[in-house]
């Protein structure tokens, strides 16, 4: 195992182990607080150029196993874990972490005290960085760190979005049974593609409904021609307001279709009916983010992956905001007052993360089915 440096733009140091490629790389480090689920975190589009840190300490020892990857790669630029595992224990395991991480080219980083490292992102913000094996020269590190462009501004979707459609029709995992597939299905929806996770289409699934996937980039007129029953705009990475081809979709969606949104998917959503967005100081990534339905007055805890959020002061007279994070009053969820069209900034398929918010698909289904 290297040694390797994880150096802050703001030349803070952190001398730890490799544990997965060597080389060097760049990204924005933020921290995620699930306990488990680090292959779906490291396979979710969101991600894309961002450095993650598990703020749980043991990583590793359940393994990798294809079957619960959340795209078709890891799309994070780091890894950064308190202790690698590297005996893995789990039957429906094929690799290890680290071989895993050494595969895809992404660096991992073991042994630093990842407790600091969150505590400082809490009190400064979020922050770019730079890993590296391949050099101890800390003055070289800190300057190149400090050069490492914000995510403002620019549009990480181009880089996860799917290049061509495709039909999706597998269903969630039932222990023993394997995926579900249902014999027939009720509804179309066409799901764009910002960065979309394998459990939404499954939960889709699950509710008799059968997805097409379309690029991000794909012309309203295009989706159309799909005939869709409703559309879904789904999650993905950075700042949405460069994503100007996705909230013009949007907006012609919403005249036509039910239209429900996850995470960025709310956020495109949002602007196009007029609000604005704005970054988080160090943005929600985690398992365990209480939030309130404003409408039942109950209390969901949810999975987020975010950095920025709808201001909620933005928002025009149309539209209704239906949830709020608890630990910050930030919104988490909006809908249109006369239009079948909803949205939630959390991601309901938990994947990782806790069941209390899979109702929304059904939901969704329930507007389509009265929108007939």
């Amino acid at each position: 195992m290297k040694k390797a440096y994880l150096v802050l733009e703001d030349g803070t140091v952190f001398e730890g182990k490799s544990f997965g490629a060597d080389g060097e790389c760049t990204g924005e480090v933020v921290f995620n607080t699930s306990m488990t689920g680090y292959q779906e975190i490291l396979t979710d589009p969101s991600y894309f150029g961002q450095m993650v840190c598990m703020t749980y300490p043991l990583i590793g020892n359940y393994g990798i196993n294809e079957e619960d990857f959340e795209s078709t790669k890891p799309f994070v630029s780091a890894f950064i874990v308190k202790e690698y595992s590297k005996i893995y224990s789990n039957y429906r395991a094929t690799t290890s972490l680290g071989d895993f991480l050494k595969k895809y080219g992404i660096l991992g980083i073991e042994g630093i005290d990842t407790r600091k490292l969150v505590r400082h992102i809490r009190e400064q913000g979020s922050m770019n960085a730079i890993i590296s094996t391949e050099t101890d020269d800390l003055d070289y590190l800190k300057e190149k760190a400090k050069n490492i462009p914000s995510i403002v501004g620019q549009d990480l979707v181009q880089y996860v979005t799917t290049k061509s459609k495709y039909e999706w029709t597998e269903g969630s995992w039932q222990l023993g049974s394997g995926f579900y597939k249902p014999e027939k299905f009720k509804y179309h929806i066409v799901a764009v593609d910002f960065g979309i996770k394998r459990n939404i289409l499954r939960y889709f699934v699950d509710n008799e409904c059968k997805v097409t996937v379309v690029p991000a980039t794909t012309k309203f007129e295009e989706i159309e021609e799909l005939n869709p029953d409703g559309i879904f705009l789904s999650n993905g990475p950075g700042d949405p307001e460069p994503i100007t081809y996705g909230i013009e979709i949007a907006k012609k969606a919403v005249e036509k279709y039910p239209v429900f949104g996850i995470c960025l998917g709310n956020q495109i959503l949002s602007l196009a009916l007029g609000g604005k967005t704005y970054k988080l100081k160090f943005g929600h990534h985690g398992g365990n983010q209480p939030v309130m339905d404003l409408t039942t007055k109950k209390v969901e805890i949810t999975a987020q992956n975010h950095c920025f959020a709808v201001d909620i002061d933005s928002l025009s007279d149309v539209v209704e905001v239906t949830h709020i994070n608890l630990n910050d009053k930030t919104v988490e969820g909006i809908k249109h007052k006369t239009k079948p069209v909803f949205a939630v900034q959390y991601h309901p398929e938990n994947g990782p993360g806790p069941h209390d918010a899979v109702y929304l698909f059904k939901r969704f289904v329930d507007i389509i089915e009265k929108s007939k």
